[in-house]
């Protein structure tokens, strides 16, 4: 019989040993949440083609991840990406549909239906990985998305959907398939997708240049753009990083962050204050995530015994 963690093997469930280390996993998806939360910001902001502004997003959002990775890595990145395989590939597949999926959803649907779409990401993720691996989400977890999802729909009652059904579909698109890329991810732990991350951002680039317009961008704007997908290559970047050492739910729950601070941000730019019920459904996502989170640390704590006489 292989080893717990081998290629091929059911996951197991996450015992206080695991539970430990999975701190740094917890810190990298709130930051990557952070990162990802200022794409609403820019997309509202800036007046670019959705083409061109996916074009130099994921430029340098590749540059970040490759940089990165040269850095760390050095001679050894070559080893690195042949060990990716084909669930890296699965993996780079899913973050660049998904990519291209939010940012056509954010301009063809409101910013409300998409957040509420999203917000059933951890849903989704604990499905696919009770279905491929047989591990089961916490029931702490579980609660902890629904009521995640609660504070969501608090949040966008001051926004109602507006029935854009195309956008919606590619938000729903884009929750499916990053629940997927981090069920992959944290299946195949034992290898590091970051190579596949800086291969999703460059195919992303690759897939839009024939009807992006690069050069035609002004001096702001590319100063904008540039910010942005450093932003994007982070938060990819701390994506990859931190789902693997972390069940996919809670990954998704934890990146549910994201959503709250999305008019946060535009409150500290624009002077735009948020409704009522948006801090009031931010709230509740926070303290939904702090409760998974203490659940966690809580079962990583080891149990003490009796020393026999």
């Amino acid at each position: 019989m292989a080893a717990a963690g081998e290629p091929g093997n059911t996951a197991p469930q996450a015992g206080p040993e695991e539970a430990g280390r999975s701190w740094p996993g917890v810190i990298m998806i709130a930051a990557s949440a952070a990162a990802f939360s200022s794409a609403g910001l820019f997309t509202g902001l800036l007046p670019t083609d959705i083409w061109t502004m996916l074009f130099w997003r994921s430029a340098f959002g590749g540059l970040v991840i490759g940089g990165f990775l040269a850095w760390s890595h050095g001679a050894a990145l070559a080893g690195m990406v042949r060990r990716i395989g084909l669930p890296g590939l699965a993996v780079a597949a899913c973050s660049t549909a998904g990519t291209i999926c939010f940012l056509f959803a954010l301009r063809q649907s409101s910013v409300a239906e998409v957040t509420v779409i999203y917000a059933t990401a951890p849903f989704i993720a604990a499905v696919a990985t009770w279905a491929w691996t047989g591990e089961r989400p916490g029931r702490t977890t579980l609660g902890a998305s629904l009521l995640a999802l609660i504070g969501v729909m608090a949040m966008v009652r001051a926004a109602p959907a507006a029935g854009h059904l195309a956008g919606n579909l590619l938000a729903l698109a884009m929750t499916t398939l990053i629940a997927t890329m981090m069920v992959i991810i944290r299946r195949h732990r034992e290898v590091s997708m970051l190579p596949a991350a800086c291969l999703s951002a460059f195919a992303c680039m690759l897939v839009v240049a024939p009807a992006a317009d690069p050069a035609g961008v002004t001096g702001p704007e590319f100063l904008a753009l540039a910010l942005f997908g450093i932003l994007f290559g982070l938060g990819l970047l701390l994506l990859t990083l931190g789902s693997r050492r972390i069940a996919a739910a809670r990954a998704a729950l934890i990146g549910n962050l994201e959503l709250p601070l999305a008019p946060f941000w535009a409150w500290l730019a624009l002077g735009q204050l948020p409704p009522r019920a948006a801090w009031l459904g931010g709230a509740i996502v926070l303290v939904a995530v702090l409760v998974d989170i203490a659940a966690g640390a809580c079962s990583a704590r080891p149990v003490v015994r009796a020393r026999q006489a």
